[in-house]
């Protein structure tokens, strides 16, 4: 078979990708085998590859490759999550692009739209998930608007409604004025950001004097129904039971008390707008008050809004602000730090705002939740640990789930309205069940389901994605199928921290409502993507790279280890393209390794050397040991430390060592015993990197020899732990000094590796041979003689106390030599002096921290065994 001195990633990742899809290594049914289960966070439908689906999916592959090769039955669910606010988003501007306003089409016809776009672009992520290795089951690929999906979210619904735990209200929520939907208080980040006070007199009705107030919203003016004060202010007793008018509406406004406001901020008075403000709703549900919405959906003032009307509400803010001016009430303006809420999703600031909506209530469902994170038996695990403090925090604050959202993509809420009250409604899965329920609610026959109306409003997408785990498996619809017994819990997530709430803990309160039982086993929780400056990487910076086109330069196994090489679980990878070249490094060295061994022609009767069998020896032990190692790091999670055990086990053990010490003379050939041995360690290490490297791997591994399907690396069976032999790795450890030493003097003395040296021993470690033939033929050595005297004309090393000559007879100029080492000694002789009297100084000593005494002590002992060196090399070449 001929083998291209070169490795082409282009040509390689695509045939080994195709070969794997071709004999179905991916697909997973039930059997007899231990499941091994991982369901992929469900990208955005609308979604294209970057770094943290890159490190995220990666991690995931690797794991379910090992398992594979564990013998378990893996099995690995792709899919995408249908993201109503950027789906919808996409799809408006896409007909806002053919002249279509979205207002103008009714529900079927903008549905029809959306479905259209996702046909076209909704698989592109998954698509791009191959290019990187990803060994999903592709058959089970699910979208949360599945039809199945789709009734399983309804089921669920209909069901938490029925028990008492979904109810409809009127609520202040929080308003997204672009997206035009409402957001639960997990999708608004708060942000400090510079604003003003503004200072506004209010007159006092009947009289000349004004009360200021102090307002960083002056547009919310036109909605102010009363003003408060603290009825325990002497300032403003007199005001009691009086009104205020509101300027340039004109508006007679009460004047209330409460100790809500605090007498210390601003002017010690509070305005109150009970439909823009939660607190302000507060007081005026407290106090009665008149709820006066001034906003548009959009967030543009509307009719009482007056001549500002149709403004945006920071345009208004400006212009009413220059209006309060000019008619003289605006008293003073000044900076101010405030925290505003931005939408999770479109950045907008959020806008506080009065609707019917659905919620759900948590403080009975999230128990299970919080006893199997943080219970004394805790059935599932962080990885890292430290995420258990914010899981706690989310927990046991949690408020009831505001699960309606204003849009057309996603799944309808199914509750159908027969009437105009706020009552007249009933939930069913189906048109004809709630025509059921609404014919026996109302006791009328006569009604037709054209006389229901479904309600428009779509359900949060993180209530479709939180059942994810079980609805993959058709767990909810039917829930004693082969599948959800079989794979159900799963094993491992693989997500990052920023959606531990959103998604991480729904689905562990949906799994122990619904299936009686935990979702998973396992949560490992990724870092965020930082580029070299630590900053985030998003395309607003600039500072993301093409992920695809970093595969085309450095290749997917490149990639996928240089994303590995420094992403311990749950701190931030620094993202450095170098890293991506020193995996494409290392994958090349492995070809070159294999290149090499092909090179070799093998003989079948010339006997093992004695070097190449204790190498072999050494390196079945050294394997086992990083073998540990590795399943030790996985066990924790520590996939960054199970790699760069795999990568000094390949780069030094194998490549640097094992191959040197067995490689054949020039031009001479290997014996078979050898050969076969190199190459069994050789498939081992194969096998151990191929969750990490799959394509490169595989190749190498069908390059070896001849294999069927049924023999690829991709189900081949990880290595086999046995017995680890210490001694022989503390031996080899010692050996590899002396042939370091050998090499350093040989290069310190330009003397050429063909030209063979004599070789003499002090033995005072009393260290054992085994090593010999390996140090002989490393170093090149005429032989190796164990002596109990100094070997004069010779130069000498020291490791340890063991003492090593080699003679210098006509192998270099020994008066340049002895200059050389007189130099080197008066130097040294030297610095040895100004260490003692740093030590000597008592007020030195007495003052030091302790591990700078200690330090100068180890300058003074190397000092002294490097002057004992030198003399000794001096001596034997006088």
């Amino acid at each position: 078979m001929q083998i291209p001195s070169k490795y082409d990633a282009s040509q390689v990742e695509s045939k080994w990708y195709n070969y794997w899809m071709k004999h179905n290594y991916f697909h997973s049914t039930p059997d007899e085998r231990e499941p091994y289960t991982i369901v992929i966070p469900p990208p955005n439908v609308t979604g294209v590859l970057h770094m943290g689906h890159m490190l995220n999916n990666t991690i995931q592959d690797v794991l379910i490759r090992r398992a594979r090769l564990l013998g378990k039955n893996a099995c690995w669910v792709p899919g995408t999550d249908h993201a109503s606010i950027a789906t919808e988003a996409k799809v408006v501007a896409k007909l806002k692009e053919q002249g279509i306003d979205k207002n103008d089409l009714t529900r079927d016809e903008f549905l029809a739209h959306a479905w259209e776009w996702t046909e076209e672009y909704g698989g592109v992520i998954l698509e791009q998930l191959k290019k990187l290795g990803c060994s999903c089951d592709w058959d089970r690929t699910k979208f949360t608007m599945d039809d199945d999906m789709s009734e399983a979210v309804i089921k669920v619904f209909v069901d938490l409604y029925e028990k008492g735990l979904i109810y409809r209200g009127y609520r202040m929520v929080n308003w997204d004025p672009e997206a035009k939907t409402t957001l639960s208080d997990e999708e608004v980040i708060h942000e400090e950001r510079q604003g003003n006070l503004y200072y506004i007199n209010y007159k006092i009705k009947g009289s000349d004097e004004t009360l200021t107030i102090a307002t960083t919203r002056p547009e919310t003016i036109f909605g102010d129904t009363a003003i408060c004060i603290n009825p325990n202010d002497e300032r403003f007793t007199h005001l009691k039971g009086k009104n205020a008018i509101v300027p340039i509406c004109n508006r007679v406004i009460p004047i209330i008390e409460d100790e809500y406001v605090d007498v210390e901020f601003g002017t010690g008075c509070l305005k109150v707008t009970p439909a823009h403000d939660e607190n302000d709703k507060n007081l005026g549900d407290k106090h009665k008050l008149e709820v006066i919405d001034i906003f548009h959906e959009d967030a543009s003032l509307n009719s009482f809004g007056m001549q500002f009307e149709g403004q945006d509400r920071f345009e208004a803010r400006n212009n009413v602000a220059k209006e309060l001016e000019a008619t003289g009430v605006l008293v003073k303006t000044e900076t101010h730090l405030n925290k505003v809420g931005t939408s999770e999703r479109t950045k907008a600031v959020i806008e506080p705002r009065l609707s019917d909506q659905w919620f759900l209530k948590m403080d009975e469902l999230v128990k299970p939740a919080i006893k199997a994170v943080l219970g004394e038996e805790a059935e599932i695990k962080l990885f890292p640990k430290k995420f258990e403090n914010t899981y706690r925090h989310w927990m046991e604050n949690i408020r009831d789930w505001n699960i309606s959202r204003q849009l057309l993509w996603g799944q309808q809420i199914p509750a159908y309205f027969y009437g105009e009250g706020k009552e007249d409604f009933v939930v069913a899965e189906t048109i004809e069940q709630a025509l059921k329920l609404a014919k026996k609610k109302t006791n009328n026959q006569q009604l037709t389901a054209n006389d229901l109306k479904q309600d428009t409003d779509a359900l949060d997408t993180w209530f479709s994605s939180w059942l994810w785990p079980m609805s993959v498996f058709d767990g909810i619809r039917n829930p004693e199928n082969e599948d959800i017994k079989y794979y159900y819990p799963t094993n491992d997530l693989v997500t990052g921290p920023d959606i531990l709430f959103f998604w991480v803990a729904r689905m562990i309160i949906a799994g122990y409502e619904y299936k009686g039982e935990k979702p998973f086993n396992n949560v490992y929780l990724t870092g965020l993507v930082r580029d070299k400056q630590r900053r985030k990487m998003s395309k607003s910076l600039g500072n993301s790279p093409d992920a695809l086109k970093l595969i085309d330069d450095y290749s997917a196994d490149g990639v996928r280890v240089g994303l590995l090489l420094s992403s311990a679980a749950g701190n931030d990878l620094m993202f450095d393209e170098a890293l991506c070249n020193q995996g494409k490094g290392f994958g090349n060295k492995i070809w070159n390794a294999f290149n090499l061994t092909n090179l070799w022609e093998v003989n079948e009767t010339i006997e093992q050397p004695q070097s190449s069998k204790i190498a072999l020896e050494w390196y079945e032990a050294k394997f086992q040991e990083a073998l540990v190692e590795i399943d030790d790091h996985f066990s924790k999670y520590r996939l960054s430390d199970a790699l760069m055990s795999i990568y000094k086990l390949i780069y030094n053990d194998f490549c640097g060592w094992l191959l040197e010490i067995v490689k054949p003379a020039y031009q001479q050939p290997i014996d078979a015993k050898t050969y076969h041995s190199v190459m069994a360690c050789f498939e081992n290490n194969l096998k151990i990197l191929h969750p990490f490297m799959p394509f490169l791997t595989e190749d190498i591994w069908q390059y070896i020899t001849e294999r069927t399907p049924e023999e690829a690396l991709i189900i081949a069976k990880w290595p086999e732990a046995k017995p680890i032999n210490k001694d022989l790795i503390s031996q080899f450890e010692f050996a590899s000094e002396v042939i370091s030493g050998i090499r350093t003097f040989r290069k310190e003395k330009n003397i050429a590796f063909k030209d063979a040296i004599g070789f003499s021993v002090i033995n005072n470690e009393n260290t054992i041979k085994t090593f010999d033939a390996v140090i002989a033929k490393l170093g090149n050595l005429e032989s190796i003689n164990y002596t109990s005297e100094a070997i004069e004309g010779a130069l000498t090393f020291r490791v340890k106390s063991n003492e090593y000559f080699i003679p210098m007879a006509g192998a270099i100029d020994v008066e340049a030599e002895i200059t050389k080492i007189s130099e080197e000694l008066k130097y040294t002789e030297g610095f040895l002096k100004s260490v003692q009297k740093k030590l000597s100084n008592e007020r030195f000593v007495a003052g030091a921290p302790e591990q700078v005494i200690a330090n100068e002590r180890n300058k003074e002992a190397d000092a002294l065994a490097k002057i004992e060196t030198l003399k000794a090399s001096l001596a034997s070449l006088k």
